[in-house]
């Protein structure tokens, strides 16, 4: 009977806003998302941002030559209305799970999977629907992970992945 009243108790100040929620606690890496209509076309990209909080980056805290989403807790998606080119390649239009595999002296590689939906440590290479490669450069230090399209033009875009002092940019093409 006892343990009956505690639980109600509990329960009723939880309703009451007494005890504070579980979920109210912020998350170490917040989600972000970014959208860009070009043309008819509209990308969505969706990504938990993790933060560096002092820790050096690729070949420390990141391996080098291992795959990896751009992201924190989920893996980072992005969604296209229409079908693209992305660095050349065709993608048809839907929802993809975005993967990296840095390199530190040649191109890296991106990869998109039909399976978007999954934890940020597993990589489903049986649903790999566009490999390309991109070349990183250097930038501005960026403490928090982030996706931008700093260029738009009337049937292209480039995405930006930029964390730490690395740039990834991605050139995409949408129909005219």
């Amino acid at each position: 009977m006892r343990w009956t009243i505690r639980v109600v108790v509990v329960l009723a100040l939880a309703f009451l806003g007494v005890v504070p929620a579980v979920e109210a606690q912020p998350r170490p890496s917040q989600h972000g998302a970014v959208t860009q209509m070009v043309n008819s076309t509209t990308i969505t990209v969706e990504y938990d941002r993790p933060v560096l909080r002092g820790r050096s980056l690729f070949g420390e805290l990141l391996d080098y030559d291992v795959v990896w989403t751009p992201g924190a807790n989920r893996a980072t998606w992005v969604e296209f209305t229409e079908p693209v080119h992305v660095e050349g390649a065709p993608l048809p239009a839907g929802r993809y799970g975005v993967w990296t595999v840095p390199h530190e002296s040649a191109p890296w590689e991106v990869v998109f999977v039909r399976e978007w939906d999954t934890h940020h440590s597993y990589f489903p290479m049986e649903s790999e629907a566009l490999r390309v490669t991109a070349t990183a450069e250097t930038g501005a230090h960026m403490e928090v992970l982030a996706f931008y399209f700093p260029l738009v033009g009337p049937y292209e875009t480039t995405l930006r992945f930029h964390w730490g002092e690395v740039v990834l940019p991605l050139r995409i093409t949408v129909p005219q």
